[in-house]
């Protein structure tokens, strides 16, 4: 491996604060961001840590008074790297040995520190591989490290889907188009199968760019047209736009329930009487309570509602008016001829991933209410094919993946108990269902939910808040948040958690391109070939088996 150029060495430190590096004279200190990797060398390992700060130091106080003179360019070159000199602030974070045993081992989280004077050098892309792996069926190239923008960071997939996982970030940030990434890999690996609410409708058939002058991207449809079906809820939207949907999405009122209506609390502006209303009417009226309470127009029959029902004429009468903008949505209706719920779940079945746009239905009343309903219905019948295939020894169902936009409407500490997204973050992987959550504002995720997300991915965020939820429960949550702080605008993110061995700052990679979509064909051919050479000697293994056993 070629030896880097020296930055400096540890002149102090500690395991919990972290090492502090002295540059050598000739690094100038505005070459150093924080966010990169260095490594240390010790006397038996080799220390993995992110740079968290850049300080000034100086070797005379005299010279905070009395600056010298450091107009004579000699006088310059003498005074900088003795009498001052740059400090880094290092988290140590993972250690290898030396030699040849660090290939066996691999890395290992760091239980110690370097000791006085180690040599620090900035971190190769040797080293990173060595760390993050190289893109094979399980890890995802999904970045690279700051000013390393030929060295791949590679993301492991099936520990990603291990745990629930979320996508943050401030608007503009580029959160849509991370996940639009993230979800190419899903896909391409065979992963697991996904099931994705496109509120923007920015997923399936084609996604824009910040700037409208760059056009559009494609989106999972167009890369992958066997792999992946179009679910609408607005078939006119569609056309307009010139999508190719396979399935228009309609709703019965009798599958709405009282626990779906209380999800748009917010959005109806409905008070806790009204909410107690809706589960009333729900006992007196049976399943088809929506439809039927909506057909009560006339004022005499709202009254006698309200008397049987012990409630407020007049807060029955806001309900009924509130609950009457329902209407507007036309994917609700009273009849329908297909069940839309049960196509999801045969595509799901058959590994196909569902992609459900929203078309012109922009506002939340729609997206939280389909949202909450269908997941409702998957989430059960995976419980019960999970249940099934336990007790009677069947082959488990394929892991879901279940994406979701403005996940604080689902997740915030008020509802998080009740909802089917709360308690599939909350469970993890116990019945193949995990959710990818992408938000502005996790501070309004509820504590216990963000605690169970195993992987974050960052962007930048300005409010404390928010900062404080996303680095809860993370070691050296205070240097990361000086590096979360000065993320740039776009397309830099954090990444920490589980499906990563430690956090990193990463530069997202390239898509929307004719190479960047060039670049996964390659991949994705690659991974097909292996795989049929892989089924091909398991058979030929089997048939050899079976001729010697014969």
């Amino acid at each position: 491996m070629e030896q880097q150029e020296r930055l400096g060495m540890v002149v102090s430190g500690s395991l919990t604060e972290g090492l502090t590096i002295r540059l050598d004279g000739r690094v100038s200190v505005e070459d150093i961001a924080v966010g990169r990797y260095v490594v240390v060398e010790g006397e038996r390992l080799r220390f993995f840590g992110m740079l968290t700060n850049v300080r000034l130091g100086l070797l005379n106080e005299q010279f905070r008074q009395v600056p010298p003179p450091i107009s004579d360019p000699f006088i310059a070159q003498i005074v900088r790297g003795t009498g001052t000199f740059g400090l880094l602030e290092v988290s140590p974070m993972l250690t290898l040995p030396l030699g040849s045993e660090a290939a066996l081992e691999g890395p290992r989280p760091v239980k110690t520190i370097p000791c006085h004077f180690a040599p620090v050098y900035p971190a190769g892309p040797d080293d990173v591989a060595a760390v993050f792996g190289q893109e094979d069926e399980q890890n995802f190239y999904i970045g690279a490290p700051v000013d390393m923008a030929e060295t791949q960071i590679c993301l492991n997939l099936p520990r990603l889907l291990e745990r629930s996982s979320g996508i943050f970030g401030k608007s503009g940030t580029g959160k849509t188009f991370l996940t639009r990434l993230l979800l190419v890999g899903v896909v391409q690996r065979d992963a697991a199968v996904s099931l994705i609410f496109d509120m923007h409708n920015e997923y399936g058939w084609e996604g824009s760019f910040e700037d409208p002058r760059y056009g559009k991207v494609q989106g999972l449809k167009r890369l992958f047209p066997e792999k992946v079906a179009i679910f609408t809820l607005d078939q006119q939207s569609s056309r307009r736009r010139n999508v190719s949907f396979d399935f228009v999405v309609e709703i019965p009122y009798n599958q709405v329930r009282p626990e779906d209506i209380e999800m748009l609390r917010d959005t109806l502006d409905l008070s806790q009487a009204m909410v107690d209303g809706v589960y009333r009417l729900s006992e007196r009226l049976g399943p088809n309570w929506l439809q039927e309470f909506l057909e009560k127009e006339n004022r005499e029959e709202q009254v006698a509602l309200s008397d049987a029902l012990g409630l407020h004429s007049g807060s029955l009468q806001a309900l009924h008016r509130k609950l009457g903008r329902l209407r507007r949505l036309s994917f609700l209706r009273p009849e329908v001829m297909d069940d839309s719920v049960a196509r999801i779940l045969d595509c799901l079945r058959r590994g196909i991933h569902v992609v459900l746009e929203f078309g012109g239905y922009s506002d939340l009343t729609a997206y939280v209410l389909v949202a909450n309903l269908l997941t409702r219905r998957i989430h059960s019948h995976y419980v019960e094919s999970m249940e099934k295939a336990l007790g009677e020894q069947l082959q488990q169902p394929r892991p879901l993946l279940i994406a979701i936009e403005e996940a604080h409407k689902f997740l915030n500490p008020r509802v998080a108990a009740q909802t089917t997204f709360g308690t599939i973050a909350r469970e993890m992987r116990k019945y193949n269902v995990t959710l990818l959550v992408v938000d502005q504002r996790p501070s309004s995720i509820d504590d216990e939910v963000m605690s169970q997300i195993g992987t974050r991915i960052t962007y930048l965020l300005d409010d404390e808040k928010d900062l404080a939820a996303i680095l809860t429960g993370v070691s050296g949550a205070q240097g990361l948040r000086a590096v979360l702080a000065r993320l740039d605008s776009r397309k830099q993110a954090l990444l920490l958690g589980h499906a990563v061995p430690m956090p990193v700052v990463i530069e997202t990679r390239e898509y929307g391109t004719p190479e960047s979509y060039e670049a996964l064909a390659r991949f994705g051919e690659a991974a097909d070939i292996a795989r049929q050479a892989g089924a091909t000697r398991s058979l030929l293994r089997s048939s050899q088996e079976e001729e010697d056993w014969l």
